[in-house]
């Protein structure tokens, strides 16, 4: 019984070390958070750039510019 017991033991430790180990981890998250970041960024700059969006800035700057106070 003792044999099997400390076989479980030693199995058990190994399989908690294992599971725990998580070297390469942050680096692989760190670079998806990157990717989307930068596809992020694309996006709202194409939407930024749009035509439709640049005329509706362009008119919400003039009117700030030309409000009277």
């Amino acid at each position: 019984m003792n044999g099997r017991n400390g076989r479980y033991a030693r199995w058990w430790t190994r399989l908690r070390r294992a599971a725990s180990d998580d070297r390469g981890m942050t680096t692989a998250e760190y670079a998806m958070g990157t990717l989307a970041a930068c596809a992020l960024a694309v996006v709202l700059y194409r939407v930024v750039t749009s035509g439709t969006v640049k005329a509706l800035l362009q008119s919400l700057f003039e009117k700030a510019l030309h409000a009277g106070f």
